[in-house]
């Protein structure tokens, strides 16, 4: 599923509430750095080394007020949280630190009620923009599947990433960032996928002990996934994990 759309919704999340999403990536085609095998927005078509056409900045904004002048102050007033996620990885975006702060400044005009959340995947949360846009946002959400680069290439299938730098990164956040975490099982191109087993989950609460994040959200399979073999962690198994976070002092939730 493509978001054909630079504003699109409001729409329900598990996590956000409603969400006002914003989309900075190509409206025609995902744009990741990961090829997760449960993305919702289907297998990569595109290389992220190859240069595409990005929404325009200015664009992006203009798009935003129009929906907000288009609905009343009791509309606007339901939206929970402005969203930036879309067709991929939105910090891919060369100008998204400007971007942030054009979204925040619309917020405070609009909205002032309503949180910024950004969906990421954290593969370029070393660049020096891509940090001061987080710090800017209310919600971070830092996305990690894994405690071990096994697994995390086999769930994530990052095009270029290196895994001990995303955990160094998440990790120097710390705890102004949320963890966001996909718990499955299942089997893809052969491999065995389950990231709930000890061998895998206890270098992963190694990774949330070291980070203490404000927050640390599970969830599991909502949507068909491309890869056909996979299974949902039910809600009472993830409370299971989520207990195991709480254990070190850290909020859990499960959605």
């Amino acid at each position: 599923m493509l978001f054909e759309e630079i504003i699109v919704g409001p729409i329900h999340s598990r996590r956000l509430g409603t969400s006002l999403g914003v989309n900075v990536l190509p409206t025609q085609k995902k744009y990741c750095s990961f090829n997760c095998i449960y993305c919702e927005c289907g297998w990569n078509e595109i290389d992220t080394r190859v240069q595409v056409p990005f929404n325009d900045r200015k664009e992006i904004k203009a798009n935003l007020i129009k929906w907000c002048e288009q609905n009343n102050e009791e509309q606007r007033a339901k939206v929970d949280s402005i969203t930036f996620s879309g067709n991929g990885e939105p910090t891919l975006h060369p100008e998204i630190l400007g971007i942030v702060e054009d979204v925040l400044e619309v917020r405070q005009k609009y909205m002032p009620m309503a949180k910024t959340t950004i969906l990421t995947n954290s593969t370029v949360l070393g660049k020096v923009d891509v940090w001061k846009a987080l710090h800017l946002i209310d919600n971070p959400l830092l996305k990690i599947d894994a405690g071990t680069e096994r697994m995390y290439k086999l769930i994530s299938k990052p095009v270029s990433a290196d895994f001990e730098e995303i955990k160094e990164n998440i990790i120097r956040f710390g705890k102004d960032c949320i963890i966001q975490t996909m718990l499955l099982r299942g089997e893809n191109d052969g491999e065995k996928i389950d990231n709930t087993v000890d061998s895998e989950f206890i270098p992963y609460m190694e990774v949330v002990r070291k980070t203490n994040p404000r927050e640390v959200m599970f969830y599991s399979l909502d949507r068909i996934p491309p890869a056909k073999h996979l299974i949902k962690v039910e809600k009472q198994e993830l409370e299971h994990f989520a207990d195991k976070i709480r254990s070190l002092g850290i909020k859990a939730s499960t959605y």
